[in-house]
């Protein structure tokens, strides 16, 4: 079990005394390991603490961030903090069991200190947006003091791996097994060391709709889906499942024979419909198209569901962070 760093390294400090009043924080040249760290690892090296983004603010020691606040369509200034809230109140039910709910806080978190890190908003002026399509669901309404708790409770924690933000890839519900980048996102590069395939214990709380799920689509969607996806088609003559992951989850259809990416053909299609590649069945018949699968979401990374069924057998949120993500730290940036 990895140890959370309790304070905050010297360098982290000096970084966020010399930020503040909006000014940049001078780029760190070397990952510092905390004083007062825990023990190694059982090899040789200690936890390293990823370097606070540059571009990331300070005001009277509390970092801070310029958000686009799309149903205002204005920039709001807001403490990270403040805005890791939102983001768990829109990403996780506030009745969720707290430790399920801590785990999303502290992935939330470094989301968006990696995009920091990165990438740039789409929106001028921004650090981050409350935009989906950008970063992660924002709801601010929720917010209750159940989400409070579980972010203050976490506050500064992050993930590192090898003393950098690991990509903190979530979902909804994983149908039992956790799936690669590579396979269920078309992740361009290699699989990261820390993304591994697992099972998943999804509660038996998750909503049918969510555990399994059959769609219809008609030829046009599944046609206009797969041009958005890369394929070369004019009318819809077949289809069926092409190459399949070890845990199940369809990387390409074949539509007309053709190959094409079951990840983008979903995000095509829309990805609240075809609610994951881990697709069981897909029949032509009637003039429609049926899709039969399990799940919800790509599949990489931590399921929420099966935190929320870890939680619920008494698991803590550095377990169930222990669990999605390989040879992963929680270490503390500020509190």
């Amino acid at each position: 079990m990895k140890k959370i760093l309790l304070t905050m390294t010297a360098l982290c400090l000096a970084l966020a005394l010399s930020a503040c009043g909006g000014v940049e924080a001078e780029e760190e040249k070397e990952p510092q390991a905390s004083p007062t760290a825990a023990p190694a690892r059982e090899e040789t090296e200690a936890a390293q603490v990823p370097p606070l983004p540059q571009r990331l603010e300070f005001v009277d020691g509390t970092p801070v961030l310029q958000v686009y606040v799309t149903e205002d369509d204005e920039i709001r200034q807001m403490e990270l903090e403040e805005y890791v809230m939102g983001v768990l109140a829109g990403e996780m039910r506030a009745d969720w069991p707290m430790e399920a709910m801590k785990a999303q806080a502290v992935l939330a978190r470094t989301f968006v200190l990696k995009f920091l890190s990165e990438k740039s908003s789409m929106y001028p002026g921004a650090d981050i947006s409350t935009d989906i399509n950008e970063a992660q669901a924002y709801d601010a309404e929720a917010v209750n003091s159940r989400v409070e708790k579980a972010v203050s409770d976490t506050a500064g924690q992050v993930l590192s791996y090898k003393g950098e933000f690991p990509y903190a890839w979530f979902h909804s519900h994983a149908g039992g097994m956790t799936d690669y980048p590579t396979q269920a996102l078309d992740f361009a590069d290699e699989d990261p060391e820390y993304i591994r395939s697992v099972e998943s214990p999804e509660s038996d709380k998750a909503p049918t709709a969510v555990k399994s799920w059959k769609v219809t689509f008609s030829p046009e969607e599944v046609v206009k889906a797969a041009r958005e996806a890369g394929a070369s088609v004019d009318a819809l003559s077949s289809i069926a499942l092409g190459e399949k992951s070890q845990a199940g989850r369809s990387v390409t259809l074949l539509i007309n024979g053709q190959e094409v990416s079951a990840p983008r053909f979903r995000v095509a299609v829309g990805s609240t419909k075809l609610k994951s590649t881990l697709i069981d069945s897909v029949a032509l018949q009637d003039g429609r198209v049926t899709f039969e699968g399990r799940g919800f979401g790509h599949g990489v990374g931590l399921s929420q569901w099966g935190a929320y069924g870890m939680a619920e057998n008494g698991a803590d949120y550095r377990e169930i962070i222990d669990h999605y993500f390989e040879g992963v730290d929680v270490v503390s940036l500020w509190n």
